[in-house]
């Protein structure tokens, strides 16, 4: 197996790693607290997500030979941010951790149920995603009027640098935004002190509680969002990179690790879509036998940034939170142009479709339970209705 590691494959896993940290970290912070989880909870969570998907890279491409590169649901995070207060609280939002992590497993293991997650009509998850993603794409906007010289710089820097070379828009953005945070913001007297204190891992168990509005409002969403945007869209970048991999078993598998990182608060680890084209790809090695070592090393990078959440996450809480929602919204622009085009590209589902977004986006709670679930079934309808009427 060493024989297969290059240089190629070493720094295209490194570059993966910085980069499916960097883009989206914020996005998770967001997403955790948004279901209110404290600074030290959101932390935790955060180290427990990166060294959950960095070992379950590992282990999944050391014992398939194939570059899986592993992911947090980052669309699951958004959803987290639009889902607001958990019932019962941020240890509510845990059990509905635990409940969509045991249904990635059984969706692994249990054929039928996959199935039914894959017949999920495909416009109408993207619909879900795209409501769920156009609050959180609003913050650069309010990022700016709420202080020009602050929110400017950053978007500046996400424009400027992605029409060169869209893949380090979002690292630039962040770079800004440190940059901002260094020279423009008021810090408080012994912030740093406390920051330099945050250095170590943060670990934190929670204590699960199961209530049935949070498992429907969250739990259901989560686990929805996160097959349909996340570990099928995996799947199909490894086919189209000449793989042929057993989707079962790597649904499986994440599930699991979902499973251990839900107690500590992180919410769901996938497969990849975006870092794993990065890891399949020629950049990654011409021979594509021996592409799986960037896999593995990108996952030996998120634990080491795993490691580090506690400090990102100090270094974050000195900042006001609409820029770092900035940067978020930023890193989430692709995907809510991909999901709504996806949405409403074909014209007999369109309309169903954009009933999904409506209702998704209008952020509506009815029975504790959040409108991405209420979006799905009213597009659901729509869809049913509209078939009915054509027969």
């Amino acid at each position: 197996m060493l024989k297969d590691l290059s240089p190629q494959a070493f720094f295209m896993g490194l570059l993966t790693a910085f980069v499916g940290f960097a883009s989206s970290f914020a996005v998770v912070l967001q997403g955790l607290k948004g279901v209110g989880a404290s600074d030290a909870q959101a932390a935790s969570g955060l180290m427990a997500l990166s060294i959950s998907m960095g070992l379950c890279a590992i282990v999944l491409s050391f014992s398939t030979r194939l570059p899986v590169s592993i992911a947090w649901s980052t669309p699951g995070a958004a959803l987290l941010v639009s889902a607001g207060a958990a019932v019962g609280g941020f240890n509510a939002a845990v059990g509905a951790f635990i409940v969509c992590a045991i249904l990635i497993v059984i969706a692994g293991l249990f054929k039928p149920l996959g199935r039914a997650v894959a017949a999920i009509p495909a416009p109408l998850a993207n619909a879900m995603l795209a409501g769920v993603l156009v609050g959180l794409c609003y913050a650069p906007v309010k990022a700016v009027s709420f202080n020009p010289a602050f929110g400017l710089p950053i978007v500046l820097a996400w424009l400027v640098v992605g029409a060169w070379k869209r893949l380090y828009a979002v690292p630039a953005a962040l770079i800004a935004f440190a940059g901002v945070l260094a020279f423009g913001v008021d810090i408080p007297e012994g912030a740093f002190a406390s920051w330099a204190q945050s250095l170590g891992p943060t670990v934190l168990l929670v204590k699960p509680e199961f209530h049935l509005a949070s498992i429907v409002s969250i739990g259901l969403p989560l686990f929805i969002v996160t097959m349909a945007s996340q570990n099928i869209p995996g799947i199909a970048v490894l086919k189209v990179n000449q793989y042929e991999p057993n989707p079962g078993p790597l649904f499986a598998t994440t599930g699991l690790f979902s499973l251990f990182s839900a107690p500590f608060g992180g919410h769901a680890v996938n497969l990849a879509a975006i870092t794993a084209a990065m890891c399949a790809g020629e950049d990654a090695h011409p021979d594509p036998a021996r592409r799986y070592w960037a896999a593995v090393i990108a996952g030996i990078g998120y634990v080491v940034f795993g490691l580090l959440a506690g400090a990102v996450t100090g270094f974050v809480a000195l900042a006001p939170p609409v820029l770092i929602q900035a940067v978020a919204g930023l890193a989430l622009v692709g995907a809510f142009s991909g999901s709504a085009f996806a949405a409403l590209k074909e014209p007999e589902t369109r309309e169903a479709a954009a009933v999904t977004f409506i209702v998704t986006a209008s952020g509506v709670t009815f029975a504790g339970i959040s409108g991405a679930f209420w979006g799905l079934l009213a597009g659901g309808l729509a869809m049913g209705l509209a078939r009915v009427a054509r027969r």
